[in-house]
């Protein structure tokens, strides 16, 4: 990878150090070298070329002075007119005056004209834009380019915001007023915990230090954010509580947690809690639950055993904890109940509770009703085989089951007496906010943001949080503890830190944002897999109901799918008919786009048809015969296109950051032949 290095003619490489560089020898670590011209400078000396062109110099007013990087010009002097040493590749001239100074020299004398003095260090620091290869010294994060720092001579870089959090070298602080603070400038020493004996985060270089008592403080405890010494007026807790501001083990009464520093300690009742957990709210409402939960110190004794509703571990109950009032079981660890992605960050104390309508229709009398996704009226209809017609919620035969239809003859819309019945609200724990149910048109393209599949028609819950949030019905339907015959534990809802991956056990996928899961065995689903239906007919194959296998490590024998004639591997999922013995791949049975119907769009040149024919057609992308249930027909550049699934649609349409779809990884077959080289090839 190359770089810009302003002042220089050509792009620029980072390399590891080596000698000969034409910078200053003390600045350790990485270089930029140039392959055009064999020029190398440090990383943390780069910051010359920002003084590219200077025309104010306190040694040299009047002319520029320019920035060279391939020595002295030809019949000029090459040592420097202010310290007489050879200059090398890396100087000042001017060409009026074919003067040369050196780049130390000119450092010196610009910093002595232009720098600030700070009480803190001992040189003066100027102001400079380092771009984003270098971090601050005080709080470690990396600079943006066109952002100004302050850089000394030293090589110390600190953000001009963090240059306010340095008070002064020696500072008296509340929380340590027997002894003052001295400002260390290199860590802290090896004799102490380096962490803040406060906060518990890393100090990093600059911290305030106590060697009397051995006491460090991060410069946000120090001076921008200083923990109080005291606090009243808590939630979880009736009385003002003092800091305790030492290295000492405690359990937290509050989360149950251990501590390892600086509580805060109620002596009359044997009372300690950490910092975080002072400002825990009374009441909040939690996704995982439907009534609002109160924090009780100590939580008591229950009918059983306590288990928190989000982890599914044991709670203790000698500490503090959340319950339901009006659901005597269920109770919530402290931490777990006010984590981001379970409460919306909303104090309910002394705030009326309003109770929603979420009913989402109406009995006009004992035969209709009025949905609110429907603008006529819809009938009461028993069991009575509409095998062909669709539901209007999960776009899935109406079959056997009691149903509703429009009163209206012209309109063909059905919804499933289950599908009807769904709330218009509901808490779930894919999201902090309430989601809220709505219909999608026949133009709408939705896309899951639990399982990642297109969604085309027919009901999906939504929610406005950070971003536009959607679940279709089958993933905001489960529920946790999730019980799924691949494992022999429960499954739990996992949202994955920020950077952290982990892999499907089925598809072999890598899922970087929320799955299912045990913890405890490392065993993880991503939704696409957990939420992969366990029987399904498919009228134009057989009229058998298929069941999902979940796989056969001691099997040997070959198998073959009876729908694209490969062969499928016993080892991973596949779909079998009891009574026939047959295998199929799952993307052969399921394809990858939920709820849609044939005739139905993903958008206004895309449009599905039915995969019923008895010869199939190639896809575009892949050249293969198209398996699924429906086929993509786009009329891009006014021809039309087929492809076999919306990931090759995706492919075509020059979206190369595609993931291969989970149906797709399945070692043995020709699908793991077809997409892995796509995505070699993309």
């Amino acid at each position: 990878m190359t770089f810009e290095l302003t002042g220089h003619e050509h792009r620029v490489s980072v390399v590891n150090h080596r000698e000969g560089l034409e910078c200053d020898p003390r600045a350790c670590g990485d270089a930029y070298s140039c392959g055009e011209c064999k020029f190398t400078v440090h990383v943390k000396c780069a910051f010359v070329f920002q003084l590219n062109d200077i025309f104010e110099h306190p040694s040299h007013d009047g002319h520029c002075l320019k920035l060279l990087t391939t020595g002295t010009p030809d019949h000029t002097n090459p040592k420097c007119h202010l310290c007489g040493k050879n200059t090398k590749r890396l100087l000042h001239h001017c060409s009026t005056c074919r003067v040369n100074l050196h780049i130390d020299c000119m450092l010196d004398s610009f910093v002595a004209l232009y720098g600030e003095k700070f009480t803190w260090h001992t040189h003066p620091l100027f102001k400079i834009d380092l771009g984003d290869k270098m971090g601050c010294a005080v709080c470690g994060v990396h600079f943006y380019k066109g952002y100004f720092c302050y850089r000394c001579r030293c090589f110390l870089v600190v953000h001009g915001k963090c240059t306010s959090l340095i008070e002064s070298p020696e500072i008296t602080h509340p929380c340590h007023a027997k002894h003052s603070l001295k400002l260390l400038t290199e860590g802290a020493p090896d004799y102490t915990d380096p962490k803040c004996h406060l906060c518990g985060e890393d100090t990093g270089k600059f911290i305030y230090h106590c060697d009397i008592c051995k006491f460090n403080l991060d410069l946000v405890c120090a001076t921008e954010k200083p923990p109080p010494a005291y606090l009243s007026n808590l939630k979880v807790h009736e009385h003002t509580v003092t800091l305790m501001a030492r290295l000492i083990s405690f359990d937290c009464d509050a989360c149950g947690k251990k501590g390892d520093r600086a509580p805060y300690v109620c002596v009359q009742c044997d009372f300690m809690i950490h910092l975080k957990c002072a400002n825990l709210p009374r009441v909040i409402h939690v996704n995982h639950h439907d009534h609002r939960v109160s924090y009780k110190y100590p939580l008591g004794l229950g009918l059983g055993e306590w288990r928190c509703g989000v982890c599914w571990e044991e709670i203790d109950w000698s500490y503090g904890a959340y319950s339901c009032s009006l659901c005597p079981g269920y109770a919530l660890h402290s931490l777990c109940a006010t984590r981001g992605d379970v409460w919306d960050g909303k104090e309910l104390d002394g705030v009326p509770e309003e109770f929603e309508d979420i009913e989402p229709f109406k009995w006009n009398d004992d035969n209709t009703i009025t949905h609110f996704t429907h603008e006529h009226n819809l009938m009461s209809i028993g069991k009575d085989g509409e095998e062909r017609n669709l539901c209007g919620a999960c776009v899935r035969p109406i079959g056997s089951y009691t149903f509703f239809k429009c009163s209206e003859s012209e309109c063909s819309f059905m919804l499933h007496e289950t599908c009807a019945n769904l709330p218009k609200k509901k808490r779930h724990f894919l999201s902090p906010l309430p989601l809220s149910l709505h219909l999608q048109t026949n133009h709408e393209k939705e896309t899951c943001k639990a399982c990642h599949q297109v969604c085309c028609e027919g009901f999906i819950y939504s929610a406005h949080h950070e971003y536009y949030l959607t679940f279709d019905l089958i993933c905001s339907s489960i529920t946790v503890p999730f019980i799924h015959g691949s494992h022999d534990h429960h499954l739990l809802y996992i949202k994955l830190p920020n950077g952290q991956v982990t892999t499907c056990q089925n598809c072999g996928m890598d899922e970087k944002e929320v799955v299912i899961g045990c913890k405890k065995c490392d065993y993880f689903l991503d939704f696409r897999c957990a939420s992969l239906p366990l029987t399904v007919t498919l009228p134009r194959y057989d009229d058998h109901p298929l069941t999902l296998c979940y796989g056969d490590e001691k099997a040997s024998d070959k198998y073959w799918c009876d729908i694209c004639e490969r062969e499928t591997n016993p080892k991973t999922w596949f779909y079998t008919c009891k009574d026939c013995g047959v295998t199929l791949h799952v993307f052969c049975v399921v394809g990858d786009i939920r709820y849609a119907k044939p005739q139905g769009k993903i958008s206004d040149n895309v449009e599905l048809l039915a995969n019923n024919s008895s010869s199939r057609p190639l896809c575009n992308t892949c050249r293969c015969r198209c398996t699924g249930l429906f086929i993509l027909k786009a009329n891009l550049e006014g021809k039309n296109v087929l492809f076999c699934s919306y990931y090759c649609l995706r492919l075509s349409l020059g979206y190369r950051d595609e993931k291969c779809p989970p149906w797709a990884i399945e070692s043995n077959t020709y699908f793991n032949l077809i997409f892995q080289n796509l995505l070699r090839t993309s």
